[in-house]
């Protein structure tokens, strides 16, 4: 099985898709969470945000999301943003143009269900557009984004600090930060060590007088 131990996509690979990585004008940066939702992960993240008064967007898979559709609707209703990251988390690359096409419906259409609300970003498993999968995304109205800092928090043997501190260097206005509040496709309980990790990311904004922006 393919998990977040495949390097998502280069700078240049993104550059050359004209795939954006960063918010350009925006004041602020936008926390997103892949892979969710999950039955502990995301309720655990959902909680930090509350208690800092911070709105997140969530790139949901439509597997997950029809398994629990409140929790999808739990995300939306308080007030974050709720995104595409695919029906099935499989890498494009392996994918005809149908299938493709495909997946993106049925993961709109289970978001749609689950929040009434329709995903207008999308951003593919891995972070690895194929050129059929970036016409389709757009094709069927979604805006690709990928991110410009990252905790890696999907490893086996980070640690909150490690992710928080990875996530925070070099930090800027317009930058767009991946977290993962979901177990499903990386390491085991890492959606624990970013809900902790949260935390620290959080404080650290606030230090820097960074406010979190959603991105569209």
């Amino acid at each position: 099985m393919i998990r977040h131990l495949l390097a998502p996509v280069a700078p240049c690979a993104a550059a050359a898709l004209a795939v954006p990585r960063r918010l350009p004008g925006s004041a602020g940066v936008a926390l997103t969470f892949d892979d969710g939702p999950h039955p502990v992960g995301t309720p655990a993240v959902l909680d930090v945000l509350s208690g800092a008064g911070v709105m997140a967007t969530f790139f949901l898979v439509g597997e997950q999301v029809q398994r629990r559709p409140s929790l999808a609707a739990e995300i939306r209703a308080a007030g974050h943003l709720v995104a595409l990251h695919g029906h099935r988390h499989r890498l494009q690359l392996r994918l005809r143009a149908g299938e493709l096409e495909r997946d993106l419906a049925l993961g709109a259409a289970a978001i749609r269900e689950a929040t009434g609300a329709d995903a207008h970003l999308h951003r593919p498993p891995y972070g690895i557009y194929s050129d059929s999968g970036l016409r389709a995304a757009r094709a069927a109205g979604l805006q690709p984004l990928l991110w410009s800092r990252w905790g890696k928090d999907w490893r086996r043997w980070t640690t909150p600090t490690r992710i928080a501190s990875r996530t925070a260097r070099e930090l800027r206005a317009g930058d767009v930060i991946l977290l993962h509040d979901a177990d499903f496709y990386s390491a085991r309980d890492s959606h624990l060590r970013t809900a902790k990790a949260l935390k620290l990311i959080i404080r650290e904004l606030q230090c820097r007088e960074l406010d979190t922006v959603l991105p569209v």
